[in-house]
């Protein structure tokens, strides 16, 4: 699998391109604020071609480019319990985020809703862009959160951990971290069953492509996540 990730401009939000490999079609996940220019050339680059855009959940630092990305049939796909966040994710931001954003680009933040939205739902199978994914529902930062799961890891990773999967947690977990509770849709006891639940029974050899900062593993966070320990599988 090819997978090429980068930062947003703003909030050093991931957003990740995957495809089986170069020339190919490939998945969008997360586009967050400020990618198009780098999607662009990654695209051009690996002469891919966007077959979808997935969302990891509907929090604007994640979804903010998903119109531009998809453009004409390229469907955006996120969990029915956060699609209500796509009519408006904007209404949700403070105001003064928003002023910040506007003097950091120069323009005001403005939104449309895509034109093709799909409804993921808990344990979905996904073939997307010669990609199999399944979907799994991990609520606790948003209602809808979801993490990604493909039984392959991106090519040229070294092999001294054995990693034979990889998953796409956007802001569930992070390396040492998990996503915070404490915005509107948020709630710390669905964080907790989401981690005890679905995030602890991945493998060791799970390869974790997070939502902010670097990637993981689930050997590594299993063994040193604070907020893991505890939990129970």
């Amino acid at each position: 699998m090819l997978a090429v990730a980068f930062p947003a401009a703003a909030f050093g939000t991931n957003c990740y391109v995957l495809a089986p490999g170069p020339g190919e079609e490939c998945l969008v996940v997360d586009p967050g604020i400020g990618v198009e220019d780098t999607l662009a050339t990654v695209l051009s680059e690996h002469r891919l071609r966007p077959a979808a855009v997935l969302l990891t959940h509907g929090h604007l630092d994640h979804v903010y480019s998903v119109t531009p990305v998809c453009g004409g049939d390229t469907a955006a796909y996120i969990h029915t319990d956060d699609r209500y966040r796509m009519a408006d994710p904007l209404g949700s931001v403070d105001p003064a985020m928003l002023a910040m954003l506007e003097a950091q680009f120069g323009r005001a933040a403005t939104w449309s809703e895509p034109e093709h939205l799909v409804d993921l739902a808990d344990r979905q199978h996904l073939e997307l862009a010669g990609l199999s994914l399944e979907v799994l529902h991990a609520p606790g930062h948003t209602e809808g959160s979801v993490m990604f799961t493909l039984d392959v890891v991106p090519a040229g990773l070294p092999d001294e951990e054995g990693l034979d999967r990889t998953v796409v947690s956007g802001d569930v977990l992070f390396a040492g971290s998990i996503g915070r509770t404490d915005l509107a849709g948020g709630d710390d006891v669905a964080m907790r069953a989401s981690l005890r639940d679905v995030v602890l029974p991945l493998p060791d050899s799970t390869l974790v492509l997070t939502g902010h900062g670097p990637a993981t593993t689930m050997r590594r966070e299993r063994a040193t996540n604070p907020y893991l320990q505890g939990l129970g599988a």
